[in-house]
């Protein structure tokens, strides 16, 4: 269930392409769809009954859910629109540093060590990030601003993410559907709201086969995956999960390869490999450095 949801989140970059939308008229109707979605789901196992809800909805939970939402919707925006600047495969990429700003994020606020070993997998992410991001490569960035701005909000979407990520912990009485459920509520209800400030919501002159990746984008990478992969964690042990997580950018990476022809240079699969690896690092607590050496008291 994890690998499938992974895998279906590994595809949504080609609905973003192939839909030929601007990010915020994408977001809207991801939110629209996937909520519509995600209510029907829940509906059916009786979480929407008024006293489930009064069960699980207190004034912090959700306040608290609220502002995952606006977190949640402006990150997809700028993922969105990181992918019409850079690519699908280098957009994924560096959003997927984000398990390491829970870390940093986490840290600050609530005074966590890191230690030696969890700061050098870090430090060994973001030399990934560089690499994975085509910077070093002078024909990527030259004369291309547009490029070096989508990295920009890939890398500030993976931030908002993160604090969605921290604010779920917090949450953890309240259904994860659910949880999802308000982020897509959020966008469906304020995006039209804020959209005259900002970039004109495409609802006009919206073909058949543009409303079918309008459709998929919510049906299938908002409420199918999310069913599947909220179903799935509950069953499987971090181990599992970490190496599992990994799916969906391997996925991005190989679709835009074959799809698109777009595939990452040598540099860059470097950098990937050193992201996942340290991921792995962090999560599962590898050591970089030998343990201290234990000396018996005569």
């Amino acid at each position: 269930m994890l690998a499938g949801g992974g895998l279906l989140m590994g595809t949504i970059g080609v609905f973003v392409e192939e839909a030929h939308l601007g990010a915020l008229t994408l977001v809207f109707f991801r939110c629209l769809f996937g909520m519509l979605a995600l209510a029907a789901y829940c509906a059916c196992k009786g979480w929407l009954a008024p006293r489930q809800l009064a069960r699980q909805f207190t004034r912090r939970t959700f306040a608290l859910a609220f502002i995952s939402g606006v977190l949640m919707v402006t990150q997809w925006v700028g993922f969105f629109d990181s992918i019409h600047r850079t690519s699908i495969a280098v957009a994924t990429v560096v959003f997927h540093v984000q398990p390491f700003w829970v870390v940093l994020i986490g840290a600050a606020i609530f005074h966590e060590r890191l230690g030696a070993d969890r700061l050098g997998w870090i430090a060994i992410a973001f030399v990934g990030l560089v690499l994975a991001s085509g910077v070093l490569a002078e024909s990527q960035v030259a004369d291309h601003p547009r490029y070096l701005i989508g990295l920009a909000e890939a890398l500030g979407g993976s931030v908002l993410y993160a604090s969605v990520t921290l604010i779920a912990k917090s949450l953890r009485e309240l259904r994860p559907h659910l949880f999802t459920l308000t982020q897509c509520a959020v966008g469906a209800l304020c995006l039209p709201l804020i959209a005259p400030f900002v970039a004109p919501l495409e609802l006009t002159h919206i073909s058949a086969p543009q409303w079918g990746w309008l459709v998929g984008m919510g049906v299938l990478h908002t409420g199918l995956s999310y069913v599947l992969i909220y179903g799935a964690l509950p069953k499987l042990t971090t181990p599992v999960i970490a190496v599992l997580l990994f799916v969906y950018p391997l996925t991005a990476i190989a679709v835009d390869a074959i799809v698109y022809g777009r595939a990452l240079s040598v540099p860059q699969l470097a950098g990937m490999v050193l992201i996942v690896t340290a991921s792995l690092g962090v999560n599962l607590g590898w050591r970089l450095l030998p343990p201290r050496l234990a000396f018996k008291r005569r």
